[in-house]
């Protein structure tokens, strides 16, 4: 009975991080889409992009800990290794972001970004938010042992980098360098690290490694 009591405990609580995780996607996705109309920065626009698929990595983790606390006859521990797939669901949509920002990057057509004060404001807020966001969710996800939540904070820790390589790119366009292009080649690199290491970690717990 307390057992029983502990797990759902834990589900309502991963819950909960999930339905917030959604909310910061929800935010940081309209913030990144008026910041790339405004400066028509290519890189702005990858984070955007970037952004959405992460709302979608958001609700497959939300799905994965509903799912997890089911309980039947064949699985009296629940459904817990689907929070593991969900966890490499999660890197391969990491991966299919890399693709498309590399495509736009290396054969889409983009004039100089408009950059100031608010631009700047707007960028270093989009990275801001994820990383204290990420600091919480880690340490729920490692609380609860929640790969799945794990996960995530994973994934907003390489959102707070390539925001940095944003905010970098922008520095250099007030300054006369052209950079948008080679921020956001970075920002593929830096999600096809995440990716790799998520998508590996989740393979060896589903494969009883």
């Amino acid at each position: 009975m307390a057992a029983s009591a502990s797990r759902e405990r834990s589900a309502l609580q991963a819950s909960h991080v999930a339905w917030a995780s959604i909310g910061i996607n929800v935010a940081l996705s309209l913030l990144n889409l008026a910041i790339a109309a405004a400066s028509g920065s290519l890189a702005v626009a990858a984070e955007m992009v970037h952004n959405l698929v992460d709302l979608v990595a958001s609700v497959a983790v939300l799905a994965g800990v509903k799912i997890s606390e089911r309980e039947s006859r064949d699985f009296p521990y629940g459904l817990y290794k689907v929070e593991n797939v969900v966890a490499v669901g999660v890197a391969i949509l990491i991966f299919f972001t890399g693709y498309e920002i590399a495509k736009e990057a290396l054969g889409g057509e983009a004039g100089p970004a408009t950059v100031n004060g608010w631009i700047l404001a707007g960028v270093a807020l989009s990275a801001l938010l994820p990383l204290a966001f990420s600091y919480y969710e880690m340490r729920v996800g490692r609380q609860l042992n929640s790969p799945s939540l794990i996960a995530d904070a994973q994934e907003y820790r390489a959102h707070v980098f390539s925001s940095g390589v944003v905010f970098l790119a922008l520095i250099g366009q007030i300054m006369g360098v052209e950079l948008d292009r080679y921020a956001a080649l970075v920002i593929v690199v830096l999600i096809a690290k995440t990716g790799w290491e998520l998508l590996v970690d989740g393979m060896r717990v589903l494969l009883d490694a």
